[in-house]
C-alpha cells in the first residue's frame, strides 16, 4: 500500500497510483496467461478424445462392414449343400455358429491375438472344405511364440476368404493356399497366397482388402 513510504503530501499519489497499475498489470497478464494455457489444455485434451472417438466410431463401421461380407458368402456355402449333402450341411451350420459367436465377441476389441483369429481361420477353412473337397488344399508356415500378436479381428479371414473367393471357387482344379506369419525385420508379416492368375474383370468389389488395410493403420498405427 505505501510502495514509496509514509504519505507526506499528495506529491506521493502519482507514483503511488503508478506502482499499483504495474503490479496490478502484471498480475492480471500472469492470471490470463495461466488462464489460457489451462484452456489450451482443456482443448487439446477434448480435440484428442473426440479424436479417438471418431478413429473408434470409424474401426467399428469397418468391423462392421466384414461381417455381413463374411456370412453372406458362407450362407451362399450352406445354400449350395442343402440340396446335395444334409450332413454336410449340418456341419456346416456348426462351424458357422461358432465363427458367428468369435466375430460377436471380438467385435468388442480394436485387436485380438493372432491364436483367436487363427482358430476363426480354422473354423472358416473347415467350412469350405465340405464345399470345396480336395480342391481346397491348405499349407500353414506360422514362426513359434506369435499367438500372441494383436491383429485386427477378422483381418486374416478377410484375406483367407478373398483366396477362396478368387483361387479355389473359380477353378475346377481348385487351388492351394498358403498361410504364413514370419518374423521380418522388427514386424511380423502375415502372408496369405493361393495359386492363379489375377484378371482385371473379376467382379471384386476389393472391399475387403481395402477394408483390412484400413482397419490395420486406424488399429495399429505406424506399427501396421
Amino acid at each position: 500500500l505505501q510502495p514509496f513510504g509514509p504519505v507526506t503530501s499528495l506529491n506521493w499519489l502519482p507514483s503511488a497510483l503508478v506502482s499499483w497499475f504495474g503490479i496490478f498489470l502484471v498480475w492480471t497478464v500472469l492470471y490470463s496467461l495461466i488462464q489460457s494455457l489451462r484452456r489450451a489444455s482443456r482443448f487439446e485434451a477434448e480435440a484428442l478424445r473426440l479424436q479417438v472417438l471418431a478413429k473408434d466410431a470409424e474401426l467399428r463401421a469397418l468391423q462392421a462392414q466384414v461381417n455381413p461380407h463374411f456370412f453372406f458368402n458362407s450362407l451362399n456355402s450352406v445354400r449350395a449343400l442343402v440340396f446335395e449333402n444334409q450332413e454336410a450341411a449340418a456341419n456346416m451350420v456348426d462351424q458357422l455358429a461358432a465363427l458367428m459367436r468369435y466375430t460377436l465377441q471380438s467385435n468388442r476389441h480394436d485387436t485380438v491375438p493372432l491364436a483367436d483369429e487363427w482358430q476363426a481361420v480354422q473354423a472358416y477353412l473347415a467350412v469350405e472344405a465340405i464345399r470345396f473337397e480336395e480342391r481346397l488344399r491348405v499349407s500353414l508356415g506360422i514362426d513359434a511364440g506369435l499367438e500372441a500378436v494383436r491383429i485386427p479381428p477378422m483381418a486374416l479371414q478377410t484375406l483367407v476368404e478373398n483366396a477362396v473367393k478368387h483361387g479355389v471357387e473359380p477353378s475346377l482344379d481348385g487351388s492351394a493356399i498358403s498361410i504364413t506369419a514370419r518374423r521380418h525385420n522388427g514386424f511380423v508379416r502375415i502372408a496369405v497366397s493361393n495359386t492363379g492368375t489375377l484378371r482385371a474383370q473379376s467382379g471384386s468389389t476389393r472391399v475387403g482388402l481395402a477394408n483390412a488395410r484400413q482397419r490395420l493403420a486406424l488399429a495399429l498405427g505406424a506399427a501396421a
